[in-house]
């Protein structure tokens, strides 16, 4: 029997709340940048996005939450800059959860449809 070399697979995790929250994986990799650069400019620029779009979805987060996700302070000398608030940090920190047990909880699943897949194309057949 032909052994198939595991194939790397990726799951998507996206939440659409009726209050019209959407979050997945591009807003949690926001609020991680933001978090680790202190700019919501910066981390808008290590994901190849604009400012504008990156501020936008701060802006949809804030309008479907209690509470805004980021604590954002004016230029100046100093600099502006921008921080997770904790809601931020909460929301941050729930969406990574649910994406870590969605995907333990689907590991068995994935294994079997791996087992169905062609030998040898990794996974990447039509």
């Amino acid at each position: 029997m032909t052994r198939i070399k595991p194939v790397q697979v990726r799951m998507k995790l996206r939440l659409e709340f009726a209050n019209g929250l959407l979050l997945g994986p591009g807003k949690a990799e926001l609020l991680e940048g933001i978090r680790e650069t202190g700019s919501i400019a910066a981390a808008g620029r290590r994901m190849k996005m604009s400012y504008k779009r990156a501020w936008d979805l701060v802006e949809a987060m804030n309008r479907c939450l209690r509470e805004p996700v980021v604590h954002t302070s004016k230029g100046g000398s100093g600099g502006g800059g921008a921080s997770l608030t904790a809601t931020g940090e909460a929301v941050l920190a729930h969406y990574r959860r649910l994406e870590a047990a969605a995907t333990q909880a689907a590991a068995a699943e994935v294994r079997a449809l791996q087992r169905l897949l062609r030998a040898g194309d990794g996974g990447h057949g039509a």
